[in-house]
């Protein structure tokens, strides 16, 4: 990689690029800077595991919930394997069919007013999936980690994405779709780094930009901390509309009623059940929907955000949902982890290529690994046999050459590895099956 697409990628993190370098004709154009960042991703999280132990003697993340929070953001890239982003793609709509005037794309003031455009729109996206249930069932996702570290800024919904696209609507009708589709990608970018414990306090800048200790106070659950600071990457939009808190007692991160669970399509999808189910405790059609478009919190004959009075309260002593995994299921979790973010890499890098059955297969292949290593690392009765069962796919799977090693030097041994796995586990489905067997008898 060359020393200036290595500066242009660490600067595209902290929004330091330039409107000239980062302004462009057509969308076509555009860098793909959300992909870019990916080595850059991986060298802060590794930086601040190494400086989290040095500093406090403990590392800033575990491994089942960093793994977790990587495979969030893994599954909440796949729709890309099949089509344009939704929010891109509803913009481009609207601007060639109702834009009212064209503000020039290689204009700096174009480039700032998007910025703030950007911003602004993303402020009240974030809050409505906040302040209304069923998009709550989206956003809860990025809050259902009790830990704050930067593999948090991964734990990314897979459906926010169909519904977040109407807020930037109205900035079609003047702003072109290619510095729109710089922006939406910067904004997002920005937003990674400060999903730390370690920054502490920025002094003077803590009154203008979001930072760290904003939005550690977002993540939290403690009473002070319920649906505040919501901005992207200023703050100035919370301290205008009221939604500002400064950080006060010690942050407890998570959901007020934490899921405890690192199943990946539960934490992306269980709210949603809970809000059907809760729905049909209800009589009439107006509290059924009411369930839903009102606040998360929202009881009939509570105001429309619900009564926060009502939240467990925290002591400042909760210690963070972490089973006890023994070190070599700790092991083969990462390494079967690390076969399958390969692969995912490899699929995302040749989807062009590749037919639309097979990219359909290998998603399914990909959401069943992260699946049953969710299984594994929550010690559920049914893991040995999903693992079992996966192992069998992989193995056919890499018959037909659908998965490959990062180096031929690792064929075999991984080969090897895998099918050592599969005969693992179906010794453990065995040994457990015979188990029921005997108890039921």
């Amino acid at each position: 990689m060359e020393s200036g697409s290595v500066s242009r990628g660490v600067r595209a993190l902290f929004f330091m690029l330039t409107p000239n370098e980062s302004s462009f004709a057509k969308v076509e154009e555009v860098p793909e800077y959300v992909e870019q960042a990916t080595p850059f991703f991986v060298g802060l999280m590794v930086l601040e595991l190494v400086v989290g132990v040095l500093k406090t003697g403990r590392p800033a993340v575990s491994i089942s919930d960093g793994l977790t929070s990587v495979s969030a953001g893994m599954v909440s890239r796949l729709p890309q394997l099949l089509m344009r982003g939704c929010e891109l793609t509803a913009y481009v709509y609207v601007w060639d069919h109702f834009h009212l005037l064209e503000l020039p794309w290689d204009s700096a003031w174009t480039w700032w007013f998007t910025f703030l455009g950007v911003d602004f729109c993303y402020y009240w996206v974030h809050r409505f999936a906040h302040e209304v249930a069923f998009l709550w069932a989206s956003h809860q996702v990025h809050h259902s980690s009790e830990y704050y570290n930067l593999t948090t800024a991964l734990r990314q919904s897979l459906t926010q994405q169909f519904t977040s696209w109407i807020f930037y609507l109205p900035m079609a009708l003047a702003v072109p779709p290619s510095v729109f589709a710089v922006h939406i990608q910067l904004n997002l970018l920005y937003q990674f780094w400060i999903h730390t414990e370690l920054i502490r306090d920025l002094g003077p800048l803590e009154w203008v930009i979001n930072t760290p200790k904003h939005h550690r106070v977002h993540h939290g659950r403690n009473l002070y901390c319920i649906d505040k600071n919501f901005g992207g990457i200023l703050i100035v939009w919370d301290r205008l509309f009221g939604t500002f808190a400064p950080e006060t007692d010690k942050v407890i991160y998570g959901l007020v009623f934490p899921i405890e669970t690192f199943e990946t399509l539960h934490i992306q999808f269980h709210y949603y059940i809970y809000l059907w189910m809760k729905s049909n405790t209800y009589k009439t059609l107006r509290d059924k929907l009411s369930t839903f478009i009102k606040g998360p919190s929202w009881m009939p004959g509570k105001p429309r955000l619900g009564d926060h009075l009502e939240i467990p309260k925290v002591t400042g002593e909760e210690v963070p949902h972490d089973p006890s995994c023994s070190l070599p299921l700790q092991v083969y979790v990462t390494v079967h982890f690390l076969l399958v973010l390969w692969t995912y890499h490899e699929l995302f890098e040749n989807k062009m290529m590749l037919s639309q059955l097979t990219i359909l297969g290998m998603i399914g292949y990909v959401l069943l690994t992260l699946t049953s290593l969710g299984f594994l690392i929550d010690q559920r009765p049914t893991s040995a046999l999903l693992e079992m069962l996966r192992c069998a796919v992989m193995v056919i799977m890499q018959r037909y050459n659908h998965i490959t090693p990062p180096m031929p030097s690792l064929t075999v041994p991984t080969e090897a590895f895998v099918s050592l796995s599969l005969l693992f586990w179906a010794l453990q489905s065995v040994s457990q099956l015979r188990a029921v067997k005997k108890r039921a008898d």
